[in-house]
C-alpha cells in the first residue's frame, strides 16, 4: 500500500462515518511503500497496524494523534518528537532498525514496547528527551542497540525494563538523567546493559530495583545515581552482577539501600562510592568482597548491616556517620574492618565507632577503639613526639588504662620500698624530723603531689641516690601522662 493513499486516510479522506460510528485506520501484514510523512497533522482516528513492513521511517512529528498501536511491524525507525498523543503509543514486537524519536513527546495514558528491538548502534537508537507520560512505560524484553536517552522525561507511572537487554559498549547504554518517575523504576529480574546507565539527578517516587541484572562497563561506571532521590528502596541486590563502578554520590534514599547478595568488580578503581548519601538503612552484605575501593566519606548510613566475609579490601570511612552496627562484633573485629581504609589516619572513623560501642553501653569497647586511634596518630608523628606516645601507652595507655598506671605505681613502691629498708638513707638533721619510714619515704619519691615529710628529712647515697632520682622521675611522667589521659578521656566523653 501506498504511503500516500495512507497519509489521506488520517488526514480525513474517504466517506463520512455512519452516526454512532469512530473512525480508525487498521491494516493487517500490509507492506506500507514511500514515506509516510504526516508532521503537525491532526490525527483524530486510533491508527493500528499488525504485521506491516514499512519502506521509509513514518516522520508524525509535532501531530496531534489519538492513538497508535504498532504490533509485529518492521521500521527503518519512527518520529514522533513533539507529537501529542492522547491515547497508547503501543510498539510491541517490532523490529526498528532506525532510531525511535520521541523528543518532547506528550502522551497521555502508556507506552508498551514490550519485546521490541531497536537497532541503532552508534547513535541514539531511542531519543527520548523530556517526554512526558501520563501511564507507565512498559519495556518489557525490549532490546536497543544505541543509546536509550530519556533525560528530563517525566513518567507519571512505573517504568518497567524487566528483561531489557541495552547494547552501547563503552557508551551510555541508558541516559534517565534527571528522570522522574512516579512509582517505579525497575530494572530486575533479566534486565542486562552494556555501557553507562545514568539515573544522576533522578526522582523516583517509589523504588528503584536491579535484582538479578547484569551490569557490564569494565573500567568505568556502570551505574551512575548521583543525587538521586528514591522514596522507598535502591535495590542492588538479590544476584546484581555489576563489572565496573557503582556511584551513589549524594543519594538520598528514605528506606534502605541494599547490596545483598550483590557481585561488584572494578579491579584498581572505586568500586562503589557513596559518598555524602543519606540513607536510612544500608546493607552491605554482599555475596562476596567487592573487588575494589568502597569509598562511604562523609555519608550517613543510618543501620549498617555488613559480615566479615564480604568486607572490601579498601574502605573509606572519613566523616561516615551511622546510627547503629546490625553485626554484633567486638572491638578487635570493628579495628580490622576500620584498617581496610588506605588513606592515612582519619580519626573520626574511630569516634563514631566508640560512639556506636557507647550507645550500647559498651565503655570498654569504646576505650579500646579510642586507644587504638591514638596508636594509629603516633605512627604519624615526629621521632620525639612518637616516642613520647610510647610512653604514654605503656604506662596509661593514653589513659584509656589508668589501671596500667596503678600497677606501675604498685611496681615502684614495691622496689623502693625494699630497697630503703634494707639501705636506709642519712637523716639530714638531729631531731625534729619523723621516724623514717620506708614505705612513706617511696611514696614521697614517687608522688609529687603528695608530702609525708620523709624526702626533706632523709638524704639517699650512692645506688639509693640514683633510685631516688628513677623514682622521682618515674613519678612525675606516670602523673602527668594520667592527668593527660584522664582530660582526654573526660572531655572526649
Amino acid at each position: 500500500m501506498k504511503c500516500s493513499v495512507i497519509a489521506a486516510l488520517l488526514l480525513g479522506a474517504g466517506d463520512e462515518p455512519a452516526r454512532g460510528k469512530r473512525p480508525a485506520l487498521r491494516l493487517s501484514g500490509a507492506r506500507i511503500t514511500g514515506s509516510l510523512d504526516v508532521p503537525f497533522a491532526e490525527i483524530l482516528m486510533p491508527v493500528v497496524m499488525a504485521d506491516c513492513r514499512f519502506d521509509a521511517a513514518p516522520q508524525m512529528q509535532g501531530a496531534r494523534i489519538h492513538e497508535v498501536v504498532l504490533t509485529g511491524c518492521v521500521l527503518p525507525g519512527l518520529d514522533l518528537g513533539t507529537a501529542q498523543i492522547e491515547g497508547r503509543l503501543v510498539l510491541s514486537r517490532c523490529h526498528l532498525s532506525g532510531p525511535l524519536v520521541l523528543t518532547r513527546t506528550q502522551i497521555h495514558a502508556d507506552v508498551d514496547l514490550r519485546d521490541t528491538v531497536i537497532r541503532a548502534p552508534g547513535t541514539e537508537a531511542i531519543s527520548a528527551v523530556h517526554l512526558r507520560v501520563d501511564g507507565h512505560i512498559l519495556c518489557t524484553c525490549l532490546e536497543v542497540h544505541g543509546v536509550f536517552r530519556l533525560s528530563g522525561a517525566v513518567i507519571s507511572g512505573e517504568f518497567d525494563l524487566e528483561g531489557a537487554a541495552l547494547h552501547n559498549p563503552q557508551g551510555h547504554a541508558l541516559d534517565a538523567y534527571h528522570v522522574q518517575v512516579t512509582a517505579d523504576f525497575t530494572c530486575h529480574p533479566g534486565f542486562t546493559a552494556e555501557g553507562r546507565i545514568i539515573l544522576s539527578g533522578a526522582t523516583v517516587g517509589a523504588a528503584i530495583g536491579f535484582c538479578g541484572a547484569r551490569l557490564r562497563n569494565p573500567g568505568d561506571i556502570a551505574l551512575e545515581a548521583v543525587d538521586v532521590s528514591v522514596h522507598r528502596n535502591f535495590d542492588l541486590g538479590e544476584g546484581l552482577s555489576a563489572v565496573g563502578g557503582i556511584e551513589l554520590d549524594g543519594a538520598r534514599i528514605g528506606t534502605r539501600l541494599s547490596l545483598r547478595d550483590a557481585t561488584v568488580t572494578n579491579p584498581g578503581g572505586t568500586a562503589v562510592s557513596l559518598r555524602l548519601a543519606q540513607i536510612r538503612e544500608t546493607d552491605l552484605r554482599t555475596r562476596q568482597p567487592i573487588d575494589g575501593t568502597v569509598d562511604a566519606s562523609n555519608a550517613q548510613l543510618g543501620t549498617v548491616y555488613d559480615a566479615v566475609d564480604s568486607w572490601p579490601t579498601d574502605l573509606r570511612l572519613d566523616g561516615t556517620a551511622y546510627d547503629a552496627l546490625a553485626t554484633p562484633l567486638t572491638a578487635a573485629d570493628r579495628l580490622r574492618w576500620l584498617r581496610r581504609g588506605t588513606g592515612g589516619y582519619p580519626p573520626q572513623p574511630y569516634e563514631q565507632l566508640a560512639a556506636s560501642y557507647r550507645r550500647l553501653g559498651h565503655e570498654d569497647e569504646a576505650r579500646t577503639v579510642l586507644l587504638a586511634r591514638q596508636r594509629s596518630r603516633r605512627a604519624a608523628l615526629a621521632f620525639p613526639r612518637r616516642l613520647w606516645g610510647h610512653v604514654q601507652d605503656a604506662t596509661v595507655g593514653y589513659g584509656y588504662r589508668p589501671l596500667r598506671a596503678a600497677m606501675w605505681l604498685l611496681a615502684l613502691l614495691a622496689v623502693g620500698t625494699l630497697y630503703f629498708a634494707l639501705h636506709p638513707p642519712t637523716r639530714l638533721e638531729a631531731g625534729g624530723a619523723p621516724p623514717f619510714n620506708a614505705l612513706f619515704y617511696t611514696v614521697d619519691l614517687l608522688l609529687p603531689v603528695v608530702g609525708f615529710g620523709q624526702e626533706t628529712a632523709f638524704a639517699p647515697h650512692g645506688t639509693g641516690q640514683w633510685l631516688a632520682y628513677g623514682l622521682t622521675a618515674a613519678g612525675w611522667i606516670l602523673a602527668t601522662t594520667v592527668a593527660t589521659g584522664v582530660s582526654r578521656s573526660v572531655g572526649r566523653q
